[in-house]
């Protein structure tokens, strides 16, 4: 009975940790790989570099970025951040 009660601080403070941690970063990580495979020819996106242009071609695990004095640049699938809206 006495090592229960020496156990539950520690499942507790695991609990915890994994509500406030380890959850939303899973969350977080399951949105941007579905947003990088949805991502569309003509898309504008921002990668994590912090490149601004249009997607020109992709295939499975690069994407040709064209920027904004129409040079075209090849990038790993993964370096896209997020895909931008017109509301921004």
């Amino acid at each position: 009975m006495a090592s229960l009660v020496n156990l539950l601080p520690i499942v507790l403070m695991f609990a915890i940790f994994y509500f406030l941690l380890i959850r939303p970063q899973q969350k977080r990580q399951r949105a941007v790989q579905q947003m990088q495979a949805n991502l569309q020819k003509g898309d504008k996106i921002v990668t994590i570099g912090g490149l601004h242009g249009i997607i020109d071609s992709l295939d499975e695990n690069k994407v040709v970025i064209r920027a904004g004095d129409g040079t075209r640049l090849t990038y790993d699938r993964s370096a896209v951040r997020e895909v931008v809206t017109e509301n921004k």
